[in-house]
């Protein structure tokens, strides 16, 4: 990484371990080890905001956090948040997620939490050179009987993997379906085939995985769609390193592309969504594709090719 990347990055690693501190430029001087005046200049342009919103929104996510699990009262969230009163806590809040905190407490909705994203990222993937097809790393396969559920998703136009949807939609729809958790839903990416894709919209979208049945409150532009009960293949890979997520994302899509599921009595059935779960470095990364049962007499398909890295959450 250049030197440049690297110092905003260090940046944005003290303000995650310092968040409700008292961060000054000065602060953020000693660890970029430029000047406080040029970390200012670096920090806003390679991550499109000051270091004092970037701290701010990270406040306000953690403190719905709070809010939401833990059933604080307001004014306490407002002050262990590092905000200096409960009116302005309540307004801030309400600017970045559009609801008043006290409403939020007694019936949480999905708001667009802010999911801070390493800088670092983008440099790793742009430098990476792909491991030789031949290197072998343990990945587990899993068979997953998922039942009938609704999806909530965001669509894109032309997407097809995370960067082009990023480039389509925003980052900051991850941070809404992530809110979703509280309802009972599964943040998820999906490849989908053609009877789930209306005529102009994505292959690759983002979304929740929700009950059968759900009748929550859904985000403005987003659709639901019902999957049926399924089987899946679940691939998942070892524990990595942040910075090998490119190499621990790709040894798994080279292990589902190499995969003959006819080995165990199955044939790929690519009617229903392929599956991607946000890469965890302590978990490892997962991938699901369906599979059907195998008649008698098939010959088994050859496997599609999966598609390119996604880029992991700082």
């Amino acid at each position: 990484m250049n030197e440049q990347v690297q110092a905003v990055q260090r940046m944005q690693d003290y303000l995650e371990e310092h968040v409700e501190d008292e961060v000054t430029l000065e602060d953020l001087a000693a660890v970029s080890l430029f000047s406080p005046w040029h970390s200012y200049r670096l920090f806003r342009r390679l991550t499109g905001m000051t270091p004092a919103d970037y701290q701010r929104r990270m406040r306000l996510t953690h403190s719905a956090a709070r809010l939401r699990e833990e059933g604080r009262r307001v004014a306490d969230v407002a002050f262990e948040s590092g905000f200096g009163s409960v009116d302005g806590y309540q307004r801030a809040f309400r600017r970045e997620f559009g609801c008043n905190p006290g409403a939020y407490a007694a019936d949480p909705v999905p708001i667009g939490l802010f999911v801070p994203y390493g800088v670092k990222f983008d440099e790793l993937r742009r430098a990476h050179v792909p491991a030789p097809a031949n290197v072998a790393r343990n990945v587990l396969v899993q068979t997953i009987e998922k039942p009938a559920r609704r999806v909530v998703l965001k669509r894109g136009v032309s997407a097809h993997d995370y960067f082009s949807y990023g480039e389509e939609v925003g980052c900051q729809v991850w941070g809404l379906v992530t809110s979703m958790e509280q309802l009972g839903g599964e943040p998820v990416s999906l490849w989908l085939p053609p009877r789930f894709r209306p005529a102009g919209t994505s292959v690759y979208v983002q979304g929740a995985e929700m009950p059968a049945g759900f009748e929550g409150p859904v985000p403005n532009g987003f659709d639901v769609v019902d999957l049926p009960a399924a089987t899946y293949l679940s691939f998942q890979g070892e524990p990595f390193r942040e910075e090998d997520f490119v190499d621990a994302v790709e040894s798994v899509q080279r292990a589902m592309d190499r995969y003959d599921p006819a080995a165990i009595g199955y044939a790929w059935d690519d009617d229903h969504p392929r599956i991607q779960y946000e890469p965890d470095p302590a978990a490892g990364y997962r991938e699901m594709r369906a599979v059907r049962p195998l008649a008698t007499g098939e010959r088994p398909a050859c496997a599609a090719p999966t598609g390119p890295a996604p880029a992991p959450s700082a």
